[in-house]
C-alpha cells in the first residue's frame, strides 16, 4: 500500500463525496484520475483491505431498536449458534470471546419486541438458554476513522 491508497482510503472512511460522480471527485482530491482511483479500489477491495462502501445510517433515528448480546455458548455447538445468529440481517458484529460470555453480537430491529422475538427464536432453535440483551442507555461514540 502506497501514499495514494492511503489517501483514497483517507477519503473513503472520512470526505466521501457525495456528488454524481464521487471518485471522479476524488480523483481530483487526490491528484490521479477517477480511472485510477477505481482501479486502486477494486484492488483495495479484492485485497480484503475495504470491505464495502455504502451509507451509514442513525438507526435510532429511523425508529429501529438495538442490543448488544452476550450469550454463554457451549463448544459442541458454537457453529451452529453463530451460523444461526448470522443469518438474521439486523446483525451487524458477532465476536468469539475469551469470557464465559463467549459470543456478543449486536443486533438491530424494527422494534423492541421484534429484538425480544428474534432473541425468544434464537433460544429457542439454537438450544442457548444463557443469553443477555444489553441494550445502551446511553451511546457515547459509534464511530471510528483510521488515519492513513
Amino acid at each position: 500500500m502506497d501514499d495514494l491508497d492511503r489517501a483514497i482510503l483517507n477519503e473513503i472512511q472520512s470526505h466521501f463525496p457525495l456528488v454524481p460522480r464521487p471518485y471522479e471527485e476524488m480523483a481530483r482530491r487526490v491528484g490521479t484520475s477517477e480511472a485510477e482511483v477505481l482501479a486502486r479500489v477494486r484492488a483495495l477491495h479484492d485485497a480484503g483491505i475495504i470491505r464495502r462502501i455504502g451509507a451509514n445510517f442513525t438507526s435510532r433515528k429511523l425508529g429501529y431498536t438495538s442490543t448488544l448480546v452476550a450469550a454463554k455458548v457451549p463448544p459442541e455447538v458454537l457453529e451452529t449458534f453463530v451460523r444461526l445468529v448470522n443469518r438474521y440481517p439486523g446483525v451487524t458484529h458477532n465476536y468469539l470471546r475469551r469470557h464465559r460470555y463467549n459470543v456478543w453480537f449486536t443486533l438491530i430491529a424494527e422494534s423492541e419486541s421484534r429484538l425480544v422475538e428474534i432473541l425468544a427464536e434464537i433460544r429457542e432453535l439454537s438450544g442457548v438458554s444463557d443469553i443477555l440483551s444489553l441494550p445502551a442507555k446511553e451511546i457515547f461514540k459509534i464511530k471510528v476513522d483510521f488515519p492513513m
